[in-house]
């Protein structure tokens, strides 16, 4: 990402985040005197033992504005299991995964499908995208050619992983759009690496929307939006956060700091005034200072993260194919993936 270094005056600074359940936390920390209530915003949760699914619904303008995402369905199961290899929880991850995909895709018999991995499969916390359909079960291509007691089980799907455009020197949006004018497939499913706010919520958790995705957004490299209005049919977009900007990284860390100062320091004192009044700008001011030439193109993500990427993508192929494919079960997941 492009950006220019102000000398007399530092731009914003922003939050960098892709989820839903995390752009709902920052809203609410703006209106406090609306508490966890938003205009325009339906949110559920249901904590389990090892996981909790969230539903958040934006239902008008009013809160797509106070959210910053649009109108749609964000659903996101979190869980640190994500992270170990714990096959029993992970097995009843992809059945909920599949429970959801299948809810928000809405198909009906015959319908067929485009599966498209983004990202940069050059790079590990940006190749879940091609590593999730380096595991899909692909079908198109033998519609009418399998008997007919195994076609009826199966539905028509195809797959691509477009790359990024600094290989392809393509858009993704438009080879997407020239594939969809193609095929026309009846949903595109689309896979990314999101950017977090939180640090903890890297690689432990897994958002699906029905709104649609613009690809490299989470690193500031927003290209054109995949979604239904520019492809022509419904997008349902799938995404783990895999990195968290430096910058927002630091941001969260002052806030805590900040937090617990003003817990410890007498009310009244001129020391508490003083960190009561700290503007956005000086915050970012000392986050420019701290990261020097880095601020805004450094992210964060785990050492493991190569192991991590790779269960993350067998988790959510399997849901697809779970969810697509009326005649595939969770015993039979291994076998295509």
């Amino acid at each position: 990402m492009e950006q220019k270094r102000e000398t007399e005056q530092q731009p914003a600074f922003s939050v960098r985040t892709d989820l839903a359940i995390e752009a709902r936390e920052m809203a609410a920390e703006s209106q406090p005197k609306q508490g966890n209530e938003l205009d325009g915003v339906d949110v559920e949760t249901r904590e389990e033992e090892d996981y909790s699914l969230t539903h958040v619904r934006i239902l008008s303008e009013a809160g797509s504005q106070l959210m910053g995402k649009p109108i749609g369905n964000y659903i996101t199961i979190e869980s640190e299991k994500l992270k170990e290899n714990d096959i029993e929880c992970h097995e009843e991850m992809i059945r909920i995964l599949a429970e959801n995909i299948r809810a928000l895709a809405k198909l009906e018999e015959g319908d067929s499908v485009l599966v498209a991995g983004l990202g940069n499969w050059n790079i590990t916390p940006d190749a879940l995208g091609p590593k999730v359909v380096s595991r899909i079960l692909v079908t198109r291509h033998l519609q009418g050619t399998l008997p007919e007691e195994i076609e009826e089980t199966v539905r028509p799907v195809a797959a691509v992983s477009p790359g990024v455009m600094g290989i392809t020197g393509i858009e993704t949006g438009e080879i997407i759009r020239g594939i969809v004018d193609k095929l026309h497939p009846s949903l595109l499913i689309a896979i990314d690496a999101l950017a977090a706010r939180r640090s903890n919520r890297i690689n432990a958790a897994i958002q699906m929307s029905d709104t649609g995705v613009a690809p490299g957004a989470g690193v500031g490299n927003c290209r054109m939006m995949l979604d239904e209005r520019s492809l022509g049919i419904p997008v349902i977009a799938i995404g783990v956060p895999t990195v968290v900007d430096a910058a927002t990284l630091v941001n969260d860390t002052m806030d805590r700091i900040l937090g617990e100062m003003i817990e410890q320091t007498q009310e009244g004192s001129d020391f508490y005034r003083m960190l009561h009044s700290l503007e956005q700008e000086e915050k970012y001011q000392m986050i420019a200072d701290i990261l020097g030439p880095y601020t805004g193109n450094m992210f964060v993500t785990p050492k493991e993260v190569d192991a991590v990427v790779d269960r993350l993508a067998n988790i959510i192929a399997n849901s697809i194919n779970i969810a697509l494919h009326p005649g595939i079960t969770m015993e039979d997941i291994n076998r295509y993936s």
